[in-house]
C-alpha cells in the first residue's frame, strides 16, 4: 500500500514538474558543493529514474519540515559544480511545522511554505541528521538522489525564500540513528519517509 501511495505521489509530481516548467540552472556563482567532486556520477549509467516521496524532517536544535514530492533524473548528468547544467526535473510542497532558526531554512517560520523545487542534481554531499552527528557523505546512484533545492514561501513569488541541499533514498542513510532514515534537509535534519524509486 505504501508503494502504490509513493508511486501516486512521485507521478502527482511529474505532473506537476513538468506543468511548471522549471528544471534546473542556478544563477549563483560557481562553487564545489561541500569540497566535493563527482562522487558517484561515474559509477551509474544513463538510464533515467524516477522518484516520489512523502514525509518529515527535524533533528537540529529548533525547526521541522514536511516535504512531498518527487520526478525524475539521470544520476550520470550529476555535477557537485554550482551552476552546472543537470538533467533533472522534480519539485513538490513544503512546510515548515516548526520555525526553523538555523542553516539555509533559517528564518522559515511554523506554517510557513508553499513549494520546492530543483535547482541541480548534486553528485554527493556531506550531511548530518543532528548538530552533534558526525558527517556521513552520500552519492546519488539508482536509488538516492541528491539535489540542491530552492523552497519558497506564500508572498515570495517566483523568487525563492531559501535553498538548501536535500536528500532522498530508498535506503536508511543514516543506520546509527533509530529508525530508518530516507530524506534529509541542510541544517534541518533527517526522518522517515515513505519513499519510491523506480526506473
Amino acid at each position: 500500500m505504501k508503494s502504490i501511495k509513493a508511486g501516486m505521489l512521485g507521478l502527482a509530481a511529474l505532473v506537476w514538474v513538468a506543468c511548471s516548467g522549471r528544471s534546473d540552472g542556478p544563477t549563483s556563482p560557481s562553487y564545489s558543493v561541500a569540497g566535493l567532486g563527482q562522487a558517484g556520477a561515474s559509477a551509474v549509467g544513463g538510464a533515467r529514474t524516477g522518484f516520489g516521496f512523502n514525509g518529515r524532517v527535524s533533528g537540529f536544535p529548533t525547526g521541522a519540515v514536511f516535504l512531498t514530492g518527487g520526478g525524475s533524473f539521470n544520476a550520470a548528468s550529476a555535477s557537485n559544480v554550482v551552476p552546472s547544467e543537470t538533467d533533472v526535473k522534480s519539485g513538490g510542497g513544503f512546510r515548515c511545522e516548526a520555525t526553523v532558526a538555523q542553516g539555509p531554512l533559517n528564518g522559515c517560520a511554523a506554517g510557513e511554505g508553499v513549494r520546492w523545487d530543483t535547482a541541480q542534481l548534486l553528485a554527493s554531499t556531506r550531511f548530518r541528521c543532528t548538530g552533534a552527528d558526525a558527517a556521513k557523505e552520500i552519492a546519488t546512484g539508482a536509488g538516492t538522489v541528491v539535489l540542491l533545492a530552492d523552497f519558497y514561501r506564500a508572498g515570495d513569488g517566483n523568487d525563492e525564500s531559501f535553498t538548501a541541499q536535500m536528500i532522498v533514498s530508498a535506503t536508511d542513510i543514516a543506520p546509527d540513528i533509530p529508525g530508518d532514515q530516507t530524506l534529509w534537509v541542510q541544517g534541518v535534519g533527517c526522518g522517515s519517509a515513505v519513499v519510491n524509486f523506480s526506473r
